[in-house]
């Protein structure tokens, strides 16, 4: 595929993701364009007026506009926030089949339009409904791109740096698998400060205890969220508008976001959370860790979890 020309975004989806993640583009000024879509007309009025009116003060010269699918036909990416939101103690494999009818509807509409660019799916279960974005849009998978472990890995890298006392900057950890429940972090590729977790570790068995319990905190942290605000925004728009400034600004950046695999860890025809590398292109590189047998274990369980949810919903 030839890359796209531009930086035009089309949004659809002005819930809280969504907006969370124009407010970090228009801080970042990743676009020179935004257009919104949503089905509250009246509300995505609102919130392109208020984004609108941060402009003087950003540095950048984004323009904003409430958006309609003929936007799509020269957006250099579509970013999908839209679709049922996930309730308080439901997991996001619940929301399956409800979010994948709404997608076809989306994606065909995106694709009359004749978009050639890059899809950026974030709407949960984001695994099956990346798949299902490239099965209905018949693009290249290179050009659909889920938000898989994106937040998980924050989340993650967060945690451990708090626990180890250094910027999370300098915590170089994965988590890869489905997003969601069976989730698995990469301890044996990970390190801390330039020392191996592996090492750490072994050199003390209340660090092991103290890290399985951080892990279990990252792959929860949704839910208590959402028992107290209603939903997780924040995070995942920022690392969305990471995603994205990988794209764009055709970084070939490794970040660990649901991607097809081609034979990857033994699997294909599933899109699941594993570091790849990005550019204007989207994905260019599926990057296959090497996990030890339990991870290597336990990402076989989360990739035939998600397998058999794309059968149950028709998608396979």
């Amino acid at each position: 595929m030839a890359p796209t020309t531009g930086n035009k975004i089309v949004l659809i989806g002005a819930g809280d993701v969504g907006v969370a993640y124009a407010y970090a583009l228009v801080n970042q000024g990743l676009c020179d364009h935004l257009a919104i879509i949503d089905i509250d007309e009246r509300k995505t009025w609102g919130h392109v007026q208020d984004l609108n009116h941060a402009i003087p003060w950003a540095g950048h010269s984004t323009r904003i506009t409430v958006g309609s699918f003929a936007d799509c036909a020269d957006a250099a990416m579509v970013v999908i926030c839209a679709g049922v939101a996930q309730k308080p103690g439901e997991t996001r494999l619940d929301l399956v089949a409800r979010n994948v009818e709404i997608f076809r509807g989306i994606v065909g509409k995106v694709m009359e339009a004749n978009f050639a660019g890059i899809f950026l799916v974030a709407t949960n279960p984001v695994d099956i409904l990346s798949y299902a974005t490239w099965k209905l849009s018949g693009l290249p998978s290179a050009q659909v791109i889920g938000s898989g472990t994106v937040l998980d890995t924050a989340r993650f890298r967060y945690s451990l740096g708090q626990y180890f006392g250094v910027s999370s900057t300098s915590v170089h950890a994965y988590v890869i698998g489905e997003h969601g429940d069976t989730e698995l972090p990469v301890l044996s590729a990970g390190s801390v400060a330039g020392v191996p977790l592996a090492k750490r570790l072994r050199e003390k068995a209340e660090v092991a205890e103290d890290v399985s319990k951080i892990f279990r905190e990252t792959r929860d942290a949704a839910y208590e969220i959402i028992q107290a605000k209603g939903s997780t925004s924040y995070g995942i728009g920022m690392g969305l508008a990471r995603i994205t400034r990988g794209v764009l600004h055709n970084a070939d950046v490794a970040l660990p976001v649901s991607a097809l695999l081609q034979g990857e860890y033994g699997f294909e025809d599933i899109y699941i959370g594993t570091p790849a590398v990005l550019n204007r292109s989207g994905i260019r590189q599926v990057i296959e860790l090497d996990l030890d047998e339990t991870e290597a274990g336990q990402f076989r369980h989360s990739a035939s979890v998600l397998t058999d949810v794309m059968a149950k919903a028709g998608l396979k």
